[in-house]
């Protein structure tokens, strides 16, 4: 089965990386309709999902993560028409110049060919994928969890019927419907036909394609993110973006997971910290150090564990923890973190470009939430994954992160000397 589905999207990329960037625009459009006019039976079919995910004790951040409302199917559509406006990199001239041998050369953007995702919990990946796939003229077979089954079946069933509306193979947009593990190996030994593997899941599942696939694999998503309060930092500001940070949308990887707090204003600045979380309903996980005195407040506090520091709460949860000072901080952060977006509070320019400078993340932030680490919020559109790795891509991956290029020699009865 996967043998064929690799052969059809590989026949479709070739005539996907022909296609105008107007013929492109119109196929998405024709997505972002249907997904709304179609919405009825997409949010029924996410419905059942949802039940059953529920029935079967799947936790409540992963259920947030599946669960599709009006409004949230209406900014998926809003995210595939913003793909639209986007400027098509597909045959952009990065660089070049004529040579001293008289050839003229260029290096110009082109397709991937065939990119396969791999995700848990994520119906909004489906249509995210696609549309940018699509845009930049590569075909995608995906793999959704058996989470999402009902509500991958019925999204995709909508993206097939607008590239056959606009004489395109439905097998530029193709899932693996069969929840059966063995089929994620088998995916991943599919290099003749998939150029480009990206999972998004759990460390688990990051770990199974470093370690199985014989396809490159871009990896991230995985976000134990910081925020360091210095002690020049100003409260009030420093309150709020913790807490957006934290509550905004708590179940996503660029959530904050660990606050590090400088022990110059530790004792003032934690009870105003308990206050706050206590209003945001945040359990808070302290280290010996900060836990007497967030014992006093209204927050509700537990002794954080050292493995806690590791892993993502996903949740109305976090980490607290006192540090001597920037380099204390810069350390757990690289014992910690997983380099996927860490900021500062600061008012200190020298601590802000030491920040920059030393925390090796794929984002880092000065006085801003780690929220904004999302292809939208860059201004890239709808993002297929974010990256924390340095080949290839690495942050919000958008366009051009979906091509690479080819050398082009352009000659004039040109030979080598």
């Amino acid at each position: 089965m996967l043998e064929q589905m690799g052969k059809a999207a590989k026949e479709a990329s070739y005539q996907l990386a022909l296609l105008s960037g107007r013929e492109k625009n119109r196929v998405l459009e024709k997505i972002a309709d249907y997904l709304e006019a179609r919405s009825e039976q997409i949010l029924s079919a996410n419905q059942q999902d949802v039940d059953e995910a529920r029935d079967n004790g799947l936790s409540e951040a992963m259920l947030d993560r599946l669960q599709l409302t009006p409004a949230r199917l209406k900014g998926i559509a809003d995210d595939v028409r913003q793909v639209c406006s986007l400027a098509d990199p597909v045959g952009q001239v990065i660089d070049g110049g004529l040579l001293d041998s008289g050839l003229r050369i260029e290096r110009r953007r082109v397709p991937l060919g065939v990119v396969g995702v791999i995700y848990e919990a994520r119906p909004n990946v489906t249509v995210d994928v696609a549309s940018l796939c699509l845009k930049t003229g590569n075909a995608a077979i995906l793999r959704g969890g058996k989470e999402t089954w009902r509500t991958n079946n019925a999204t995709v069933a909508v993206i097939q019927q607008a590239l056959e509306e606009c004489g395109l193979p439905k097998a530029a947009v193709q899932a693996i419907e069969n929840p059966e593990r063995a089929l994620v190996t088998e995916m991943l030994r599919l290099d003749r036909y998939i150029d480009m593997l990206i999972p998004r899941g759990g460390a688990g599942l990051h770990k199974l394609c470093r370690e199985q696939s014989t396809i490159p694999v871009i990896t991230g998503g995985i976000g134990v993110c910081h925020i360091v309060v210095d002690d020049t930092a100003e409260f009030e500001p420093a309150l709020k973006i913790i807490v957006n940070a934290k509550t905004q949308r708590p179940s996503t990887c660029n959530t904050v997971e660990t606050l590090l707090v400088h022990q110059a204003i530790a004792d003032s600045f934690l009870p105003a910290l308990s206050k706050q979380m206590a209003e945001s309903g945040v359990t808070l996980h302290a280290d010996e150090k900060s836990l007497p005195v967030l014992q006093t407040g209204p927050a509700a506090v537990e002794a954080v564990k050292e493995a806690d520091y590791n892993d993502e709460w996903l949740s109305l949860h976090l980490n607290v923890k006192v540090v001597a000072d920037l380099d204390d901080a810069i350390a757990h952060i690289r014992e910690h973190g997983t380099q996927h977006s860490d900021a500062i509070l600061t008012r200190t320019l020298r601590n802000a470009n030491r920040f920059i400078n030393e925390v090796d993340s794929s984002a880092v932030y000065v006085n801003a939430s780690t929220r904004f680490t999302d292809g939208g919020q860059f201004g890239l559109g709808a993002e297929v994954a974010v990256s924390t790795q340095k080949l290839h891509a690495r942050g919000p991956m958008g366009l051009e992160a979906l091509t690479t290029y080819k050398w082009i020699g352009f000659g004039d009865d040109t030979i080598r000397a």
